[in-house]
């Protein structure tokens, strides 16, 4: 029991030691606004938070994270195969990523994937 309390007090003077230390060393420079203000997308978080947002960059960004689901989605098939039929594995991804695949094409056709007008 003495000798958990005396770990436990070493530790916590050690623990102490280092983070004076640190603050000790640390290199203190003057506060810059770019520095201590948060960064928001390049967005000055000072300014009007009213700023007009492109619905391009957000539908972008929903097709990236389908399609990174679908990865997500698509990586565990290959460990199934080992435990079910080759034809089932096989009918389910080639469903999975036509679907997709259609979906990006609509996209595709419809202009969401232009940047520039």
């Amino acid at each position: 029991m003495l000798i958990s309390i005396t770990f436990i007090t070493i530790i916590l003077i050690i623990a102490t030691a280092i983070m004076i230390i640190s603050t000790l060393l640390a290199k203190k420079t003057i506060a810059d606004r770019e520095k201590s203000s948060p960064f928001e997308c390049g967005f000055d978080p000072k300014g009007s938070a009213r700023l007009p947002f492109s619905l391009r960059f957000f539908l972008i960004a929903i097709i990236f994270l389908i399609f990174d689901v679908e990865i997500t989605l698509l990586l565990p098939l290959t460990t199934i195969l080992s435990l079910t039929n080759v034809k089932t594995w096989t009918l389910t991804g080639l469903f999975f990523l036509i679907i997709l695949l259609l979906g990006l094409y609509h996209e595709w056709t419809q202009g969401a994937l232009e940047w520039s007008e």
